[in-house]
Protein backbone atom coordinates (compact mmCIF):
# COMPACT_ATOMS: atom_id res chain seq x y z
CA UNK A 1 0.00 0.00 0.00
CA UNK A 2 1.29 3.56 -0.80
CA UNK A 3 2.09 6.08 1.89
CA UNK A 4 0.28 9.35 1.78
CA UNK A 5 1.68 11.89 0.10
CA UNK A 6 1.45 15.01 2.46
CA UNK A 7 2.59 18.32 2.37
CA UNK A 8 6.52 19.14 2.78
CA UNK A 9 6.43 20.43 5.89
CA UNK A 10 4.49 17.70 8.17
CA UNK A 11 7.69 15.91 7.97
CA UNK A 12 7.69 12.62 10.10
CA UNK A 13 6.36 13.96 13.59
CA UNK A 14 3.71 12.24 14.87
CA UNK A 15 2.10 15.78 16.18
CA UNK A 16 2.41 17.04 12.81
CA UNK A 17 1.18 14.52 10.50
CA UNK A 18 -1.91 14.47 12.93
CA UNK A 19 -2.48 18.30 12.43
CA UNK A 20 -1.52 18.49 8.95
CA UNK A 21 -4.15 15.12 8.47
CA UNK A 22 -6.94 16.60 10.50
CA UNK A 23 -6.95 20.29 11.11
CA UNK A 24 -4.80 22.49 9.17
CA UNK A 25 -6.79 24.06 6.45
CA UNK A 26 -10.06 23.00 7.24
CA UNK A 27 -12.34 25.70 7.32
CA UNK A 28 -13.25 26.75 10.73
CA UNK A 29 -16.54 28.39 12.05
CA UNK A 30 -16.44 27.84 15.84
CA UNK A 31 -15.64 30.93 17.77
CA UNK A 32 -14.02 29.30 20.00
CA UNK A 33 -11.33 27.42 18.16
CA UNK A 34 -11.21 30.63 16.22
CA UNK A 35 -10.14 32.07 18.92
CA UNK A 36 -7.52 29.17 19.85
CA UNK A 37 -5.64 29.44 16.75
CA UNK A 38 -5.27 33.40 16.94
CA UNK A 39 -4.32 33.43 20.37
CA UNK A 40 -1.63 30.22 19.43
CA UNK A 41 -0.84 32.32 16.06
CA UNK A 42 0.15 35.08 18.46
CA UNK A 43 2.29 32.85 20.81
CA UNK A 44 4.07 31.09 17.81
CA UNK A 45 5.79 34.49 16.79
CA UNK A 46 9.53 33.70 16.18
CA UNK A 47 9.24 30.46 16.67
CA UNK A 48 8.49 27.06 15.41
CA UNK A 49 4.51 25.44 15.05
CA UNK A 50 6.05 22.47 16.36
CA UNK A 51 6.54 24.40 19.95
CA UNK A 52 3.12 25.64 20.27
CA UNK A 53 1.47 22.31 18.88
CA UNK A 54 3.53 20.37 21.05
CA UNK A 55 2.41 22.81 24.02
CA UNK A 56 -1.17 23.27 22.90
CA UNK A 57 -2.79 21.21 25.46
CA UNK A 58 -0.61 22.67 28.21
CA UNK A 59 -2.02 26.12 26.86
CA UNK A 60 -5.81 25.10 26.66
CA UNK A 61 -5.10 24.53 30.42
CA UNK A 62 -3.43 27.33 31.26
CA UNK A 63 -6.17 29.74 28.94
CA UNK A 64 -8.96 28.36 31.16
CA UNK A 65 -10.21 25.85 27.85
CA UNK A 66 -10.03 29.57 25.67
CA UNK A 67 -12.94 30.54 26.98
CA UNK A 68 -12.43 34.37 26.16
CA UNK A 69 -14.75 35.38 28.56
CA UNK A 70 -13.12 34.55 31.31
CA UNK A 71 -9.38 35.40 29.91
CA UNK A 72 -10.85 39.28 29.37
CA UNK A 73 -11.47 39.09 33.56
CA UNK A 74 -7.57 37.80 33.91
CA UNK A 75 -5.97 39.92 36.59
CA UNK A 76 -2.62 40.85 37.08
CA UNK A 77 -2.55 37.57 39.35
CA UNK A 78 -3.05 35.30 36.61
CA UNK A 79 -0.68 36.78 34.36
CA UNK A 80 1.75 36.11 37.08
CA UNK A 81 0.40 32.75 36.89
CA UNK A 82 0.93 32.21 33.60
CA UNK A 83 4.34 33.73 33.06
CA UNK A 84 5.26 31.33 35.81
CA UNK A 85 3.71 28.34 33.96
CA UNK A 86 6.72 26.27 32.27
CA UNK A 87 4.11 24.61 29.96
CA UNK A 88 3.46 27.26 27.67
CA UNK A 89 5.83 30.31 26.27
CA UNK A 90 6.12 32.75 29.21
CA UNK A 91 6.93 35.47 26.89
CA UNK A 92 5.43 38.70 29.06
CA UNK A 93 4.30 40.60 25.69
CA UNK A 94 2.32 37.49 24.34
CA UNK A 95 0.43 36.54 27.56
CA UNK A 96 -0.92 40.36 28.04
CA UNK A 97 -1.31 40.62 24.27
CA UNK A 98 -3.79 37.06 24.63
CA UNK A 99 -5.24 38.68 28.04
CA UNK A 100 -6.24 42.02 25.70
CA UNK A 101 -7.12 40.28 22.52
CA UNK A 102 -10.07 38.25 24.59
CA UNK A 103 -11.23 41.41 25.36
CA UNK A 104 -11.18 42.88 21.98
CA UNK A 105 -12.81 39.63 20.70
CA UNK A 106 -15.79 39.96 22.36
CA UNK A 107 -16.29 43.57 21.37
CA UNK A 108 -16.23 41.71 17.69
CA UNK A 109 -18.42 39.70 18.82
CA UNK A 110 -20.57 42.12 19.98
CA UNK A 111 -20.42 44.29 16.90
CA UNK A 112 -20.55 41.21 14.40
CA UNK A 113 -22.80 38.80 16.18
CA UNK A 114 -19.66 36.47 15.97
CA UNK A 115 -16.17 36.41 15.00
CA UNK A 116 -16.88 33.60 12.66
CA UNK A 117 -18.91 36.55 11.09
CA UNK A 118 -15.92 38.81 11.34
CA UNK A 119 -13.08 37.07 10.81
CA UNK A 120 -14.21 35.11 7.30
CA UNK A 121 -15.37 38.65 5.53
CA UNK A 122 -11.58 38.62 4.50
CA UNK A 123 -12.05 35.86 2.18
CA UNK A 124 -15.35 36.82 1.49
CA UNK A 125 -16.91 33.72 2.99
CA UNK A 126 -14.96 31.19 1.13
CA UNK A 127 -12.01 29.17 1.26
CA UNK A 128 -9.71 30.57 -1.30
CA UNK A 129 -7.57 28.68 -3.67
CA UNK A 130 -4.51 29.20 -4.94
CA UNK A 131 -4.50 30.85 -8.67
CA UNK A 132 -1.67 27.69 -9.48
CA UNK A 133 -1.80 24.64 -6.86
CA UNK A 134 1.75 24.76 -5.14
CA UNK A 135 4.15 22.49 -5.94
CA UNK A 136 6.49 23.47 -3.44
CA UNK A 137 6.19 24.54 0.06
CA UNK A 138 8.50 27.44 -0.94
CA UNK A 139 5.84 28.25 -3.12
CA UNK A 140 3.70 29.27 -0.59
CA UNK A 141 3.78 33.02 0.35
CA UNK A 142 3.82 34.32 4.07
CA UNK A 143 1.07 37.30 3.38
CA UNK A 144 -1.48 38.39 1.00
CA UNK A 145 -3.32 41.33 0.11
CA UNK A 146 -6.12 39.37 2.44
CA UNK A 147 -3.89 38.97 5.32
CA UNK A 148 -2.57 42.59 5.27
CA UNK A 149 -5.81 43.65 5.24
CA UNK A 150 -6.87 41.55 7.68
CA UNK A 151 -4.08 42.56 10.09
CA UNK A 152 -4.53 46.23 9.54
CA UNK A 153 -8.17 45.77 10.56
CA UNK A 154 -7.11 43.76 14.08
CA UNK A 155 -4.50 46.28 14.67
CA UNK A 156 -7.09 48.90 14.34
CA UNK A 157 -9.69 47.27 16.65
CA UNK A 158 -6.61 46.85 19.29
CA UNK A 159 -5.63 43.40 18.81
CA UNK A 160 -1.87 42.59 19.43
CA UNK A 161 0.47 40.12 17.61
CA UNK A 162 -1.56 40.22 14.30
CA UNK A 163 0.99 41.38 12.13
CA UNK A 164 -0.02 39.93 8.37
CA UNK A 165 2.98 36.97 8.51
CA UNK A 166 0.62 35.83 11.84
CA UNK A 167 -2.74 36.52 9.92
CA UNK A 168 -1.93 34.62 6.66
CA UNK A 169 -0.99 31.77 9.31
CA UNK A 170 -4.55 32.11 11.44
CA UNK A 171 -5.84 31.79 7.65
CA UNK A 172 -4.14 28.67 6.80
CA UNK A 173 -4.60 26.77 10.06
CA UNK A 174 -8.77 27.82 9.96
CA UNK A 175 -9.42 27.24 6.44
CA UNK A 176 -9.66 30.44 5.25
CA UNK A 177 -7.28 29.56 2.30
CA UNK A 178 -6.08 26.38 0.88
CA UNK A 179 -2.73 26.05 0.98
CA UNK A 180 -1.78 22.25 0.68
CA UNK A 181 1.03 21.34 -2.01
CA UNK A 182 -0.50 19.91 -5.67
CA UNK A 183 1.17 16.29 -4.33
CA UNK A 184 -0.70 15.88 -1.35
CA UNK A 185 -3.44 13.85 -0.83
CA UNK A 186 -5.58 17.00 1.14
CA UNK A 187 -4.79 19.42 -1.95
Amino acid sequence: MKAKQRCFWAGTDPVYIDYHDNEWGVPVHDDRKLFEFLILEGFQAGLSWITILKRREHFRKAFSNWDWRKIAQYTQKDIDRLLNDKGIIRNKLKVNAAVNNARRFIEVRKEFGSFDNYIWQFTNYQTLQPKVPYRSWQDVPASTPESDAMSKDLYKRGFKFVGPVICYAHMQATGMVNDHEQKCFRA
